[in-house]
């Protein structure tokens, strides 16, 4: 695939005071199990190529996913709500041993789409195409398990709790009337399911909409309100970030929270 055109996106980080609570659980979780499925690398040595992407984190080095990223085939990326989640994955030598290394698994976090081909067959080029379930995944990341003149690898993968440091972030952009908020550095699960607001001049929560990859927004006025945000992710925790954007923010800045999501 080709790789989406780095985006250097400077923030301002700022932790403002605020209170956080969680008011509901995480379901348990069931049994891990291996899949099966092939993977190919992108992005250069140095993963460069892999900045932008369709999850919207941006610069890749700055948000803290490095260079541990991955472009998911059209089945596995789910429309976006897949972004953030993290997959162990290991070359399945039972399958082919040529191109694997052994003993080795490398962890990636969801970045990107990996776009369907169907210009070329499923099993000739069109990797991504659907129904397959493929990793596009940044080529440090990929050396971690295979050998670079093998191209492409079976692969077995499991979805794995993501490791964080920090608090969740939120970085909004947009301008009036349209506020779009990237949601990044999200723990555990990895994933959002939904997302709510509530300003200073509100005591109701408002529904924001997935609008594209781990963005999400809303089209009330809000701007330089006091803003708290209420995530669910998608094994069912719900956490409420109170008052986490001051009055008076800007578009394009960040804010971030001093708590996170648990297994």
């Amino acid at each position: 695939m080709a790789p989406a055109p780095a985006q250097v996106v400077a923030v301002v980080l700022l932790t403002v005071g605020y209170t956080a609570l969680a008011v509901a659980a995480s379901s348990p979780q069931a049994p891990v199990v291996w899949q099966r499925a092939h993977a190919t690398f992108y992005g250069g040595a140095d993963a460069s190529g892999t900045m932008g992407g369709a999850c919207g984190y941006g610069n890749l080095y700055s948000e803290g996913y490095g260079t541990r990223s991955a472009a998911l085939s059209t089945v596995l990326f789910n429309d976006g709500a897949a972004c953030g989640q993290c997959y162990k994955i290991a070359c399945d030598r039972k399958v082919d041993p040529s191109w694997c290394k052994p003993g080795v698994t490398v962890t990636v976090t969801a970045t990107n789409l990996c776009p369907p081909n169907n210009a070329l067959p499923n099993d000739n080029g069109g990797w991504c195409n659907i129904p397959r379930p493929h990793f596009d995944m940044a080529q440090p990341a990929w050396e971690k398990i295979g050998i670079y003149r093998g191209g492409i690898i079976p692969v077995m993968y499991q979805r794995v709790p993501c490791l964080k440091k920090g608090g969740v972030r939120f970085k909004i952009n947009g301008h009036d009337y349209f506020n779009l908020v990237l949601v990044t550095n999200v723990a555990a699960v990895g994933s959002i399911k939904s997302m709510d607001v509530k300003s200073s001049d509100s005591k109701d929560w408002a529904p924001m909409a997935r609008n594209w990859g781990a963005n999400w927004h809303s089209l009330a006025y809000l701007s330089g309100k006091m803003l708290s945000f209420r995530l669910t992710n998608t094994d069912g925790q719900t956490l409420e970030f109170n008052n986490i954007v001051p009055s008076g923010w800007k578009f394009g800045q960040t804010f971030a929270s001093k708590v996170q999501f648990n297994d």
